[in-house]
């Protein structure tokens, strides 16, 4: 029988199945830096998986990097998710156990300070026409460290996830120790030169 399996298949029968590569994920809130970890991801050499739909604006200079349906992942829609295998893919912190749990997951979590993080989103929301006095900043800080907390205990406890926590202001005061920590969990095959190059003070414009 192994002889005529090899007449059919050659030695492929001998090697073990590729195992799968995991999705690399980019998160956290909403303007807490997952479109520059993005840039620098690529710029250090992976691919990313996006379809520019979303256009660069005031808000975000230098790309969005975003993939229109993964804002469907709530609705149901992770067919697309086993394309993004090898790939890094940025989803926002609240759509993030709405990810399949068949594939595996490199999650690179931006963690940036929520004050800076209310700033940014005021001043994004003002720009564009819409409230920004729905609800003060002390509610919504509390509410976003609540569904931080949540999360990263989530993600702990996820068996098919592996999860770097990277320090947005420290990233920008110093980029090579987070750059090289990045490197790192990904395997060390990145260019962290290129890397470190993406990070631009000049876009640090809400401070605490």
């Amino acid at each position: 029988m192994r002889q005529l399996l090899h007449k059919l298949f050659g030695s492929r029968i001998d090697q073990p199945q590729e195992q799968a590569r995991p999705v690399i994920v980019v998160s956290g809130l909403p303007r807490s830096g997952t479109s520059m970890m993005m840039k620098m991801l690529e710029a250090g050499g992976l691919r990313v998986f996006v379809d520019n739909l979303r256009t660069p604006d005031p808000d975000n200079p230098e790309g969005y990097y975003e993939y229109e349906r993964v804002k469907q992942l709530d609705k149901g829609d992770t067919a697309w998710v086993g394309e993004a295998q090898g790939q890094v893919v940025k989803v926002i912190s609240a759509l993030l156990e709405h990810l399949p749990a068949e594939h595996r997951y490199q999650v690179i979590f931006m963690n940036r300070n929520i004050g800076e993080v209310l700033a940014s989103q005021k001043k994004m929301l003002q720009r564009r026409g819409e409230a920004t006095d729905k609800i003060s900043d002390e509610a919504m800080a509390d509410l976003f460290a609540k569904h931080l907390e949540k999360t990263t205990t989530w993600l702990q406890a996820q068996p098919n996830f592996e999860t770097l926590f990277v320090d947005y202001n420290r990233l920008l005061a110093d980029p090579q120790p987070q750059t090289q920590a990045v490197n790192r969990f990904l395997g060390g095959a990145l260019d962290e030169a290129q890397m470190a190059a993406v990070v631009n003070p000049d876009l640090y414009r809400n401070r605490a």
